[in-house]
């Protein structure tokens, strides 16, 4: 009786899953090239900021991505 019971113990813990960290970066990154591409008919400056921006979040959220990726245990990576 005692080995059933044994074997009815708490099942091993699988594999956890890996959630990202909350961000906003791709809310910006998605809003400045909203911007940029709308502006197209209202002014080459607002074009150019819009594009500055989402070419900075998009190296940033690369950069985060590539960081979170790297803390992962060794027996993730593929």
């Amino acid at each position: 009786m005692s080995e059933v019971t044994e074997q009815r113990s708490v099942p091993p813990v699988g594999e956890e899953v890996h959630m990202p960290a909350p961000s906003v970066l791709p809310l910006i990154n998605a809003a400045a090239l909203a911007i940029a591409i709308v502006s197209l008919t209202i002014s080459w400056y607002v074009v150019a900021a819009g594009l500055i921006v989402f070419l900075v979040t998009t190296v940033r959220w690369i950069r985060d991505v590539r960081r979170d990726i790297a803390d992962l245990p060794l027996e993730h990576h593929h």
